[in-house]
């Protein structure tokens, strides 16, 4: 019997595997929502017990920064849908981020990233530069030739966000992931933009999920967190280490809130992209828009990379308008459903401006050679009626 419930678990489908992975119910009391441990630290049953604990020689709860229960479900269903064998959750997604990279680098060595990162993370690769002698460069992923060149004897570690923030540029993880085999270097994946319902890297051969639950796993704009996810023996060494001792875990309480989003994760994802794909055919017809950087359209450079690797186009489009800064500044000031703010994956539309928001950390020069420019918007499709949303663009367009 437990063999055929357990053949079952494996071939559950994705829908199904974020509802119920990581939860018992008859383990708690038959709640159906999971309860929240809402607890510092753990009670032994005896000293032996502790120090069997401690030792790591006895499974169990010590403290809430090591370990949770409430924690441990979602970190057991990020590592299912990911298709990972251990995940770890954080109180932010650079804490996932900073945990992560400093975990898997020393002093001298180099991490070759994509040409775009977001602009917390570039902030924390001059950090780890200037303080911790951990070098970085950055190189688009589109070709074969360019990521053997760009990769040096001390690279110690490939990092990648696909789609790029904001720019939307696509890399091609199954090519990056085969060449780093060859040089035994592993690779990181922010999946942010995705979320594993669209992407999931470790199939394509990488090595280390990193997302943002803040955004589509939450969905609704009531979290901060981050997870990672990757293999047993890497995860548990994170663990012990830069999750442990920098200590930027997360509660129990969000823990619970991002187990709650991620039941409707598959619906919300279809609408986003369904919106998106509609206002993108829209946005790329007005005058006043000159570029649309979207992987839904077949007109996108990287179009066929999303078809092969995504399994939807996303909820997020980059557009630029004609003019200057202050007409992108006038356009946002000039909409009423849609909101100004950074964060995206949440049920309502938002809008922000990279330059001056999200990326303003960015030297001007390093920003126009990601393709940042200052008429550049990013729009986080919500969950409206697309006609709604396209109704409040088309009037601000007009007022321009």
């Amino acid at each position: 019997m437990e063999d055929i419930q357990s053949r079952q678990e494996r071939s559950r489908r994705f829908e199904t595997e974020v509802i119920h992975t990581g939860y018992n119910a008859q383990q708690h009391c038959g709640s159906l929502a999971p309860p929240i441990f809402q607890t510092s630290t753990f009670v032994f049953p005896d000293a032996e017990s502790g120090e069997r604990r401690f030792a790591g020689e006895e499974e169990g709860f010590i403290y809430t920064r090591l370990n949770n229960p409430t924690v441990a479900m979602l970190e057991e269903r990020i590592a299912a849908l990911e298709k990972a064998e251990k995940g770890l959750a954080f109180g932010s997604g650079m804490a996932a981020v900073s945990a992560v990279l400093m975990g898997m680098v020393r002093t001298r060595d180099h991490i070759l990233c994509s040409e775009g990162v977001y602009g917390c993370t570039f902030g924390l690769l001059n950090l780890m530069n200037e303080r911790f002698g951990v070098s970085h460069s950055f190189q688009a992923m589109d070709e074969e030739e360019r990521i053997r060149a760009a990769i040096r004897p001390e690279t110690a570690l490939i990092y990648v966000e696909s789609p790029i923030n904001p720019t939307m540029k696509l890399v091609d993880l199954k090519l990056v992931a085969d060449i780093a085999k060859e040089y035994h270097i592993p690779v990181v994946v922010d999946n942010t933009f995705s979320s594993p319902y669209l992407q999931r890297p470790l199939e394509l051969g990488c090595d280390v999920v990193v997302h943002s639950a803040t955004k589509y796993l939450c969905g609704h704009g009531d979290v901060i967190g981050g997870l990672a996810a990757g293999s047993k023996e890497l995860m548990s060494r994170l663990a012990m280490t830069t999750q442990k001792d920098i200590g930027g875990v997360m509660s129990p309480f969000d823990a619970w809130l991002v187990l709650r989003g991620m039941k409707t994760l598959p619906v919300r994802m279809d609408r986003h992209c369904s919106n998106a794909s509609e206002l993108a055919i829209k946005l790329k017809n007005h005058h006043r828009v000159s570029r649309v950087l979207f992987p839904g359209d077949p007109e996108f450079a990287q179009y066929g990379i999303a078809a092969l690797q995504m399994d939807g186009p996303g909820g997020l489009i980059s557009f630029e308008l004609t003019g200057a800064k202050e007409d992108a500044q006038r356009f946002m000031n000039s909409l009423e459903l849609i909101k100004i703010a950074v964060s995206l994956g949440d049920a309502e539309t938002l809008i922000q401006h990279p330059a001056t928001m999200t990326h303003a950390v960015v030297p001007e020069a390093d920003r126009q050679n990601m393709g940042i420019s200052d008429t550049l918007l990013r729009l986080s499709v919500g969950l409206e009626a697309w006609q709604d949303i396209w109704a409040d663009i088309e009037q601000s367009l007009n007022s321009l």
